[in-house]
């Protein structure tokens, strides 16, 4: 059996999380770095509240928040133990945001943008069939304000959102606005906790525009690839597929 460590003994604790909180984020990141891996068992309760300083409800609250997520399974007999990934709530933004704290270069978000690729391409094509005039509307709104400022400001990233919100409200399909709502709030809280130190590209901007264009034009084929490119700027040299391949390459 595994003891995780005391809160906040590495990453610096989350300011206003709840300590039970702060318990399942320090436990979730293990899990996600590979420190505790599929069917680890965890210390017992008493063992492991002992070892956090804290009392056996709060460790028991944090225990039920990782269940919840999918990454670990309590029984009464044999404990607590670390689920396979399968199991894994991977959309949750908690799990995101864990996974890019235990490992920044995580192939975890680069499988995230891929899935948005999927979805938001599609989600294109019908807006381009569906829109209203109020959809282009917000739309040209959000562009105008994604020009006024610079790339990665707050600002900036909240008209992205406005976009994206309208795009997939222009769909009428209740399941891809809110199948899109959940990706993207994933790729919200992993690019957050990514923190990259590179910027963005500027050719966004502009793939933003025709995106719009195409969906004003009503041309769905168009809007589609539009979105794809647009989406895989992100993508550029980020595919582990392709970094194995590499290594591959070289060791032949």
């Amino acid at each position: 059996m595994k003891t995780p460590r005391r809160p906040g003994s590495g990453a610096s604790t989350a300011k206003g999380l709840r300590l039970h909180g702060t318990i399942a984020r320090d436990i979730g990141v293990a899990i996600l770095s590979g420190t505790y891996r599929t069917d680890d068992h965890l210390s017992n309760e008493i063992t492991s509240s002992k070892t956090f300083g804290v009392s056996r409800s709060a460790y028991r609250e944090a225990i039920r928040i990782l269940a919840a997520k999918g990454l670990v399974e309590s029984k009464t007999r044999t404990g607590t133990k670390v689920c396979p990934r399968g199991n894994w709530h991977l959309l949750d933004t908690d799990i995101l945001a864990w996974a890019m704290e235990a490992d920044p270069n995580s192939d975890l978000f680069y499988y995230l943008l891929e899935l948005r690729d999927i979805v938001d391409s599609s989600a294109a094509a019908l807006a381009a069939e569906r829109r209203s005039e109020a959809h282009l509307n917000t739309m040209r709104f959000a562009i105008d304000i994604m020009r006024q400022y610079p790339l990665a400001t707050e600002v900036r990233r909240g008209a992205a959102r406005d976009f994206l919100l309208a795009l997939h409200e222009a769909t009428a399909n209740p399941y891809v606005i809110s199948l899109a709502a959940n990706i993207n709030a994933a790729v919200d809280a992993a690019s957050k906790a990514k923190q990259s130190k590179h910027a963005a590209s500027p050719d966004i901007g502009l793939g933003y525009m025709r995106v719009f264009q195409a969906i004003a034009d009503k041309d769905p084929i168009k809007a589609k690839r539009m979105m794809s490119e647009l989406i895989r700027l992100a993508l550029r040299d980020k595919s582990p597929l392709r970094s194995q391949d590499q290594q591959l390459h070289r060791s032949a």
